[in-house]
């Protein structure tokens, strides 16, 4: 029970790495709160609930600064206290430079880095009095550039550099940012865009898999250890944890 009676936020909690480390979370002690932008994290949260564990659900877009400050509001209106946030909710839209609209790129900053922000911001008060951490999703592609993903890659480098200077404005208050940085990951959204590309499905999703030097997806559980790791070492502030399957060797 490495998480024993801490408090910890999960964005985008509602699938995927949101929703395996919530579960994660949840059977090493942890009482989970469980965000997204549609009802989807519901489900988690009473799955936790229905397997002895403790979770709340709620619903709110981490990039409307209202809503983000809801999400940490109601925490602690329910519980008084936040010792962890996973930034994890975000959003994957393609294009290159001359190819994604403005709208895409924005919508992209507003929701991966802006979210980040947000969130953050209104928790740390609550995390200053925890002396509690911080784990932000940033991804392999802030080290090593892929095609068509010109506005992701922008924003998970822009959330690379923003751990580093958390880490560093927030150390004193002993409070510890690190970044998670996961390879292609097999999860609901890696299926929808793929289907959303059209095609044969199959040998579309062999192309992600051929990237990736051990020859397979990563599970999203794999990532979930990751995040368990960063949320329980002491000894790691301002680090960037690769969990890529080798992409960025």
């Amino acid at each position: 029970m490495k998480l024993k009676d801490k408090l910890a936020i999960i964005t985008g909690a509602g699938a995927g790495i949101g929703e395996a480390t919530a579960k994660l979370f949840a059977q090493e002690g942890a009482i989970v709160c469980c965000n997204s932008l549609s009802q989807s994290a519901l489900n988690v949260a009473d799955d936790i609930i229905d397997n002895g564990g403790e979770a709340i659900f709620i619903q709110g877009d981490v990039s409307n600064e209202q809503e983000a400050r809801n999400i940490i509001e109601e925490t602690i209106n329910e519980f008084e206290k936040i010792d962890i946030l996973f930034n994890n909710a975000g959003i994957v839209l393609g294009g290159a430079i001359d190819t994604i609209s403005t709208e895409d790129w924005d919508r992209t900053m507003a929701v991966n880095v802006r979210g980040v922000y947000l969130v953050s911001k209104y928790a740390l008060p609550y995390l200053r009095k925890t002396k509690g951490c911080i784990i932000n999703n940033a991804s392999s592609v802030a080290f090593k550039g892929v095609p068509n993903r010109a506005a992701y890659t922008a924003s998970k480098g822009a959330v690379l550099s923003m751990t580093r200077a958390m880490a560093s404005d927030y150390l004193q208050d002993g409070i510890r940012v690190n970044a998670i940085c996961p390879g292609t990951t097999d999860t609901p959204s890696l299926t929808e865009r793929i289907k959303s590309r059209g095609g044969d499905y199959y040998k579309t999703k062999q192309s992600y898999i051929d990237r990736q030097p051990l020859k397979r997806l990563g599970k999203p559980e794999e990532i979930a250890e990751g995040v368990l790791f960063l949320a329980t070492n002491e000894f790691c502030t301002g680090v960037s944890l690769l969990v890529d399957g080798g992409m960025t060797m």
